[in-house]
């Protein structure tokens, strides 16, 4: 199991702390591959964007405009975290459902 997010975030290190098993992969240090950055688009569409970081509020107006993906690839702190991926099934964010589907809660 991989855990896709920032080290430095707290709900990552909750995310890690409840799943013994999973190994965080820091998306600023070693990125998303783009299979995986690309599943998860299909899967979680602009979801997967986290308007309300730093990063984003940072971003002008012809930045925001690009497609998602494409912004992704270039700023990773931009994804929504933690994405967990558990075989070939993907998980997004840290909440009760996702608690429950990985048997965390």
């Amino acid at each position: 199991m991989h855990l896709y997010g920032l080290k430095n975030c707290d709900t990552c290190r909750k995310a890690l702390k409840a799943l013994p098993d999973a190994t965080l992969v820091d998306v600023r240090s070693e990125g998303v591959p783009d299979a995986v950055l690309e599943q998860a688009y299909h899967a979680f569409g602009d979801q997967l964007l986290n308007t309300r970081s730093t990063t984003w509020r940072g971003l002008d107006e012809e930045a925001r405009a690009r497609p998602a993906l494409a912004l992704l690839k270039e700023h990773p702190a931009l994804m929504k975290r933690p994405l967990i991926q558990q075989g070939s099934v993907l998980h997004l964010g840290w909440s009760k459902e996702t608690q429950a589907a990985l048997g965390a809660v």
